[in-house]
């Protein structure tokens, strides 16, 4: 069976050390064997990586320029959570890490809810949760 695929999410960041701080109080882990003074690899999952990089280690990968996210709308990420209280718990602990809540409106059908909080940096977060058997129900009844 082939690996599980993974995701490494590139941002870059001012201040690594600040940024490196934020996504450590939201839960992530530092992963030390991928980081140095130019770039932080933070660990959400098993999965999932958000490599913090400096805009000068940044530039090594594009020749684009860098985005300002506070003013830019770049990318919007999502991450999957198990229920409604680990989304509220997601969104408060990036707000008192010193983040933004919901930049993005709150999203509430009953079988799905998500929010958004956005790093100091101004990249924008959703955490979502689905109740997948509701929603097929749901969308079984509407096309009966």
């Amino acid at each position: 069976m082939a690996n599980p695929k993974m995701i490494f999410v590139n941002l870059p960041v001012s201040n690594l050390a600040h940024a490196t701080a934020f996504y450590e109080a939201i839960g992530a882990t530092k992963n030390p064997q991928f980081s140095d003074d130019t770039a932080s690899c933070m660990v959400i999952s098993e999965a999932i990586f958000v490599m913090l990089l400096t805009h000068d280690k940044f530039r090594q990968f594009t020749s684009k320029k860098i985005a300002d996210a506070k003013t830019t709308s770049e990318v919007l990420v999502c991450l999957s959570a198990d229920n409604r209280d680990a989304v509220d718990g997601y969104v408060t602990k990036a707000t008192g890490a010193g983040g933004t809540a919901d930049p993005s409106p709150k999203q509430d059908y009953g079988f799905m809810y998500g929010r958004s909080f956005e790093d100091p940096d101004g990249h924008i977060w959703e955490v979502m949760w689905m109740d997948v058997e509701a929603a097929t129900k749901q969308s079984a009844a509407a096309t009966a």
